[in-house]
């Protein structure tokens, strides 16, 4: 095994998989991270994928759940995406998130392993929420710099102008879609240089839609997704408070092709990951 890759991925929902559906798996996503972990076993069926990353967690949350778990399978491949709970707070602590985050990463790269380091995209939710966007350039900026001083991979999400098609986002237009993380793991395999069979996605050109019909959409949106959202927030709890990592150990990858209709079974593990 001493080897083959590990990979370890940790973060929130962005890595857990939100917004690629697959009833097949645990959580009912299935994500990037899981399609690269594919990719990668297909050329090589020893690899083993270990998945720590829950919806919902902010960086110090991550830190404290999955750092020190991470670090015990010895991994030789780390992705690490986290701050972007922290960002949609009323007022982040921009220099405290920055600074537990480049600690973290000191940590992963201090271990050996390859770490890889993500910035975050302007998802364009709502004009209310536009000030999330200075926000968002202000950690790109110095997850750049996290990036370049400890010489980690990086994919540079910011750049990836496909994500300018809402057709890539999940219906809450926080989420990627399938299609959204299908790309991402496309991106994450060209920074590795790894060799895999995923396309871009092929998008057809949408209806047209009215004026109304937006409304419609803007008006069930709030009701659906920010709503219950906004009601988390104010009571304190998460959406991922009752959720388990989905591959808490390191495991041989399981590939779609083998699930069939049943579900795959998680492995049994200590409380430490819940």
């Amino acid at each position: 095994m001493n080897d083959h890759l590990r990979f370890v991925a940790l973060g929130d929902s962005f890595t857990e998989g939100v917004g690629d559906t697959d009833l097949r798996l645990p959580n009912n996503c299935r994500g990037w991270a899981d399609r690269v972990a594919e990719e990668l076993a297909r050329h090589d069926d020893g690899t083993r994928y270990a998945n720590l990353a829950i919806r919902g967690r902010r960086l110090q949350q991550i830190i404290a759940g999955q750092l020190e778990p991470a670090l015990a399978m010895k991994p030789t491949l780390v992705s690490f995406y986290a701050g972007g709970n922290d960002l949609l707070t009323a007022t982040p602590n921009m220099s405290r998130l920055i600074r537990d985050y480049e600690d973290a990463v000191r940590r992963v790269k201090a271990s050996g392993a390859t770490v890889l380091l993500f910035t975050g995209y302007n998802v364009p939710l709502s004009p209310l929420l536009e000030p999330l966007k200075v926000r968002t350039a202000i950690y790109n900026r110095q997850i750049r710099r996290i990036a370049a001083t400890y010489q980690t991979l990086l994919v540079d999400y910011w750049c990836f102008e496909k994500f300018q098609d809402p057709r890539m986002w999940a219906p809450d237009r926080l989420h990627m879609s399938s299609a959204g993380h299908s790309y991402m793991a496309k991106k994450v395999l060209e920074v590795l240089g790894a060799p895999h069979s995923l396309q871009s996605p092929t998008l057809a050109a949408p209806r047209p839609r009215t004026r109304a019909e937006n409304i419609a959409d803007d008006v069930a949106w709030l009701r659906r997704d920010v709503g219950p959202w906004l009601s988390r927030r104010f009571r304190g709890v998460s959406s991922g408070d009752h959720l388990m990592a989905r591959w808490p150990e390191l495991m041989p990858v399981v590939l779609p092709e083998r699930l069939g209709t049943a579900k795959a079974q998680r492995p049994q593990v200590s409380s430490r990951f819940s």
